[in-house]
């Protein structure tokens, strides 16, 4: 029989106030504590850093606030910048690239809920699913990642945007619910691979 946390980790129904996943949940937050009053670059903000995210490259540049479910779930590529304010719901697993940029307030939001309201209210259960943000993508300030979704590799995601379903590489897109507004000229794609 599965776990909780098991059922959560493979994007079946599971129930958040399991002993499991609350410990878990605690540990993440006395870290985030510890990083998001810390000064950038300090030892303590490096340090806090790697207990937050245990599987962040080292390079990963990360403005306080930032806000995250459990931190173990997420596993962060080399040269990695996120700005003021970016929160990480990691009930899924979350891989994000090399050489991502993510303006202030962006979210990743892996976590949902049933449609039924038994399921949903009466029972508390929830699920999520995993988002992929690919190598050299760029996602501007508010940008929401919803549930499920894969960002491919050298693109721009447009501020403001919520991103309902997965783009490919190399693609500009933008809006509510995000559309893809163009694709990257070959010289634009090649730039982003030169960083």
């Amino acid at each position: 029989m599965k776990t909780e946390k098991q059922k959560m980790l493979s994007g079946e129904l599971y129930i958040a106030s399991d002993p499991e996943l609350v410990a878990d949940k605690m540990r993440c937050r006395e870290a985030m504590r510890r990083f998001n009053q810390s000064i950038p670059d300090s030892d303590e903000w490096k340090t806090a850093k790697r207990d937050l995210l245990p599987n962040a490259a080292d390079n990963v540049y990360i403005e306080p606030p930032f806000f995250c479910d459990y931190g173990i779930h997420t596993e962060i590529g080399e040269d990695v910048f996120m700005n003021f304010n970016c929160t990480i719901l990691d009930v899924a697993p979350v891989r994000i690239g090399n050489r991502v940029m993510m303006a202030n307030n962006v979210q990743l939001l892996t976590a949902t809920h049933p449609l039924d309201v038994e399921r949903r209210v009466v029972n508390l259960e929830e699920y999520g699913l995993p988002i992929t943000i690919g190598d050299n993508a760029w996602l501007g300030g508010g940008v929401i990642v919803l549930p499920g979704v894969s960002i491919g590799k050298n693109c721009v995601i447009g501020a403001g945007s919520v991103v309902t379903k997965s783009v490919p590489d190399n693609m500009v897109a933008a809006g509510n619910p995000a559309r893809i507004i163009r694709e990257l000229t070959e010289e634009e794609a090649a730039e982003s691979h030169s960083r």
